[in-house]
């Protein structure tokens, strides 16, 4: 059963961190990557506490910068987007290191944000190729839109919808990207159904997200982390294994790039719907 109230404050957090941007009178910082996980930039709270034990996520704000944010992506590439686009960039990691686009491919992004991933994807795949972007939240394709015009990049649509039940018609794009959001995702199962249904048969996906060691178990994660930082809700490698597997795909794979919080790593999940 879908937590709508879980989604809404998942909507709400991002909503903020876009209007952040481009609002200088907001206390949020211009670069959202900061305020990614847990509660690091905010004032000292009870998750805060030093004297809770090491495992919880909040003792570790070294562990958080770095890992996530305009970071991932290497000078040229921000030289390809609009200020904006990175300044709203949230993610653990930088799928176009592992999506291996190719012009004339259609791609796919869930949780497109500000559209950081869509606009440089857009460029890969050139004039012959799309890249849609699908986000929920308004001030995120608000953003997206306006960082779209500035880059003036013309293979590119950003679609209102729910990476649940993604508005796109089923074998229709080559390749499918995500970068940090399935984890805040209120029905995982049904995400990653959704990514098989849209590839194309012979498709892929090349996904960065947090995903905890199998022996950590859900409250501990939440122990380390909020749903909302991308960190309660995450998979664990076994999950993000069999739950790919069960909705049809092959040749799965979870690396894990960097330690986020103790046992939870930003990591790249790769997979392939098999062709016909």
């Amino acid at each position: 059963m879908v937590d709508h109230d879980l989604r809404e404050q998942v909507r709400l957090r991002y909503a903020k961190a876009a209007t952040s941007v481009t609002d200088p009178h907001l206390e949020t910082p211009k670069s959202a990557g900061a305020d990614s996980v847990c509660c690091q930039p905010q004032p000292p709270t009870p998750c805060c506490d030093q004297s809770k034990p090491p495992t919880s996520c909040c003792d570790q704000p070294e562990a958080e910068v770095g890992h996530f944010g305009p970071e991932l992506y290497s000078k040229d590439q921000q030289g390809e987007v609009p200020d904006d686009a990175i300044g709203a960039s949230l993610g653990c990691g930088n799928p176009l290191l592992v999506a291996e686009l190719r012009p004339g491919e259609v791609v796919l992004d869930l949780g497109s944000g500000g559209g950081i991933d869509v606009l440089l994807s857009a460029r890969r795949v050139g004039h012959t190729g799309f890249a849609v972007g699908v986000d929920m939240t308004d001030e995120m394709l608000e953003l997206a839109e306006r960082n779209k015009a500035e880059a003036d990049v013309a293979n590119v649509v950003f679609l209102k919808g729910n990476i649940e039940a993604i508005p796109l018609p089923g074998e229709s794009v080559d390749v499918v990207i995500s970068n940090c959001v399935i984890n805040l995702s209120v029905d995982k199962p049904a995400v990653l159904a959704e990514m098989f249904r849209v590839l194309r048969p012979g498709g892929r996906i090349g996904v960065a997200d947090v995903v905890a060691e199998d022996h950590v178990t859900p409250p501990e994660r939440a122990e380390r982390g909020s749903f909302v930082g991308c960190i309660a809700g995450a998979l664990s490698r076994a999950e993000y294994l069999n739950g790919l597997t069960e909705a049809g795909f092959e040749q799965v794979s979870v690396e894990f790039t960097s330690e986020v919080v103790p046992n939870m790593h930003a990591a790249i999940i790769r997979a392939v719907k098999p062709s016909e």
